[in-house]
């Protein structure tokens, strides 16, 4: 991968604080990354697979939340390491959830990590930096 290319973050966040605070804490580091903001599983799927789609060459990591109605975190994540265009993206779930069951789905799909969401943003800001 070159190093030298652009940063993309592709926050797939459904909730609007927790991607607030996501936004803040980049900010606060800058980095100067591009973050797009995805609401769920299906706008992260058309982001990706559409006939519209960014075909630019750039670094792309992807922050998911783990549970959408529709098409879940786990869903999305088997679909893009099944995949060979999208199979190299890094993700990182970021969630709630410490359910023993989902970590392991996660991992068994291919996750690159997996981190439980801090609720107070001094906490938040760290693991962001991590």
């Amino acid at each position: 991968m070159n190093n030298n290319l652009p940063l993309e973050i592709i926050l797939v966040e459904d909730n609007d604080q927790d991607a607030e605070l996501t936004n803040r804490a980049m900010r606060q580091f800058n980095l100067g990354i591009n973050i797009v903001r995805l609401t769920d599983g299906q706008e992260a799927i058309d982001y990706f697979f559409s006939e519209n789609s960014k075909t630019t060459a750039i670094r792309r990591l992807i922050l998911m939340y783990s549970k959408f109605p529709v098409f879940s975190g786990l869903q999305v994540l088997k679909r893009f390491k099944r995949l060979e265009s999208t199979r190299c993206i890094p993700i990182v779930m970021l969630t709630s959830s410490t359910e023993e069951n989902d970590i392991q789905a996660c991992y068994h799909l291919g996750v690159n990590s997996y981190i439980s969401k801090p609720v107070e943003f001094d906490s938040y800001q760290n693991m962001m930096r991590t």
